[in-house]
C-alpha cells in the first residue's frame, strides 16, 4: 500500500456519549452510581473470602478472583467513561489506547478461564464428593488461579503485539467509550489481516469453547443432582450450581453478542450500546447472584454487619 502524503495519526478521539451531550449530567450520575455499586459489591466478596475462614474453600477462592478481575475490568473502563460523559469526547494516545484494551482483555480472558475453573470445582464437588478434598487441594487452587491470570496476560500481550504493528494515517475518531479492537482495526491504513486473524483465533475459542465446556459440565452436574435422595442436599447443590450457570450465561451471552454474533453490517452505535451489558450489568449482577443465592456468603455478611453495629 502506498502511503505517500498521508499524515501519521498519533492519537484517537473517543466519542463516548457525544451524541447524548444534552444528558451528560444524568449519564455521569448513572455511570458513577453503577461504578460505585460494582466496586462495592465485588470488593465485599473479595474481603469476605479473605477474612472469613469458612469461605476459604476452592469455590470461594475462585469467586474472589472473579470479583477481583471484575474490579480491575471496571476500573479500566468506567473512569474513562465518566470523563468522556462530561467532556463529550476526548483524545487518547494510540499506545495508551492499545494498552487500555490490553488490560481490559487480560481481565476478560481471566474471567472466561475462572468460570471454567468454577464449573470444574462444582463438577468435582457434586459428581465426585468423596474425592473432592483429594482433587481440589490448596496447591491445585493456586495453580489454577496462577494459570488463569498468566494466560490472561500472555494472550493479551500476543494481541497487543499484533495491534502495535498497525499504522494509522486517516480518520482518528472512535465511536465508542473505550478502545475496542473492531473500531480500532477499521481506522488502520496498514494490512490488518494478521490482527484480524489473531483476534478471531483468540475471541471465538475463548467465548465458545469455555461456554460449551461449562454447559457440558453442568449437564453431568444436574443429572447427578436429580439422582440425589436427600431433598435438602439436592436443593443446596442446585442453588449453588444454578448461580454459577446464570453468571456464565450472562457473561458469555453478552460477550458473544458483541464480538461473535453481532452482524458485521450493524451500525457502530449498536455495538457500543450492546457492550454496556457486560461493562455494567455483569460486574454488578455477578456478586449479587453469589451473595443473594449463597447461604455462606449471606451468613458472613450478616455476621460482620452485626460486628460492625456493635462498634
Amino acid at each position: 500500500m502506498i502511503k505517500t502524503n498521508q499524515t501519521v495519526v498519533r492519537e484517537f478521539l473517543l466519542m463516548g456519549f457525544g451524541d447524548l451531550q444534552e444528558l451528560k449530567i444524568l449519564i455521569f450520575v448513572i455511570l458513577l452510581v453503577f461504578y460505585i455499586m460494582a466496586l462495592t459489591a465485588n470488593s465485599i466478596v473479595v474481603i469476605l473470602v479473605i477474612v472469613s475462614k469458612n469461605l476459604h474453600s476452592p469455590m470461594y477462592v475462585f469467586l474472589s478472583q472473579l470479583s477481583l478481575s471484575e474490579i480491575l475490568f471496571t476500573s479500566n473502563i468506567q473512569p474513562i467513561m465518566l470523563w468522556l460523559s462530561l467532556v463529550g469526547g476526548g483524545k487518547i494516545p494510540i499506545t495508551g489506547c492499545l494498552l487500555n484494551f490490553c488490560l481490559i482483555s487480560v481481565c476478560g480472558i481471566t474471567q472466561c478461564l475462572l468460570l471454567i475453573a468454577l464449573s470444574f470445582d462444582r463438577y468435582v464437588a457434586v459428581c465426585k464428593p468423596l474425592h473432592y478434598t483429594l482433587i481440589m487441594t490448596s496447591r491445585l487452587q493456586l495453580q489454577i488461579v496462577a494459570l488463569c491470570w498468566s494466560m490472561g496476560f500472555t494472550l493479551s500481550f500476543v494481541l497487543y503485539a499484533f495491534l502495535d504493528r498497525l499504522e494509522f494515517c486517516g480518520p482518528h475518531i472512535i465511536n465508542h467509550f473505550y478502545c475496542d479492537v473492531p473500531p480500532v482495526l477499521e481506522l488502520s491504513c496498514s494490512d490488518i489481516s494478521s490482527a484480524k486473524l489473531v483476534t478471531s483465533m483468540l475471541s471465538i475459542p475463548l467465548v465458545l469453547c469455555p461456554f460449551m465446556f461449562i454447559v457440558g459440565t453442568y449437564v453431568f452436574i444436574f443429572n447427578t443432582i436429580l439422582k440425589m435422595t436427600s431433598s435438602i442436599r439436592r436443593q443446596k447443590a442446585f442453588s449453588t450450581c444454578s448461580s454459577h450457570l446464570i453468571v456464565a450465561c450472562l457473561y458469555f451471552g453478552s460477550l458473544g453478542t458483541v464480538y461473535i454474533f453481532s452482524p458485521k453490517s450493524s451500525p457502530s452505535n449498536s455495538n457500543k450500546y450492546l457492550s454496556l451489558v457486560y461493562v455494567f450489568v455483569t460486574p454488578i449482577f455477578n456478586p449479587l447472584i453469589y451473595s443473594l443465592r449463597n447461604q455462606d456468603i449471606r451468613g458472613a455478611i450478616i455476621k460482620y454487619i452485626h460486628i460492625f453495629c456493635k462498634w
